[in-house]
């Protein structure tokens, strides 16, 4: 009787084993598919952050391209007015530019009296300062 007993937990001790062998299958399968999952998620993650990063980073360089080619359009814009208000002030000094095909270079000084460089001449007499009518 002793060995059919002995037969009987020796039995019950392998299906014990094999039991405790599927339940720890069972649970290194969970435990692969959880990490499995979470390295997708991850990774999932870390791409749709590496597109929205690629998205700004393009957003900021296209509104750059457009700050650079609005500062560069306001500096001609700004570079032709003063070119124009110089060729106005010289027109009405009468210091047109040589290069001008308009200008006439006989016109550049028509009252010898008034210097251009500074245009009160204290050897004029219609010119006087101390004169309270002025």
């Amino acid at each position: 009787m002793a060995s059919h007993q002995n037969q009987d937990l020796s039995h019950n001790a392998g299906e014990l084993t094999g039991q405790a062998q599927v339940k720890k299958d069972e649970f290194l399968n969970q435990a692969s598919n959880a990490s499995q999952s979470i390295q997708n998620k991850a990774s999932n993650a870390s791409q749709s952050t590496q597109n929205k990063a690629s998205n700004a980073s393009h957003t900021a360089q296209d509104i750059k391209d457009q700050a650079t080619h609005l500062l560069q359009q306001t500096s001609e814009q700004v570079k032709n007015m003063a070119q124009g208000a110089a060729e106005a002030v010289k027109s009405t000094l009468g210091m047109n530019n040589p290069n001008d095909p308009n200008s006439n270079p006989s016109n550049a000084n028509m009252n010898p009296s008034i210097n251009p460089i500074n245009p009160i001449n204290p050897s004029n007499p219609s010119i006087n300062t101390n004169n309270p009518r002025i």
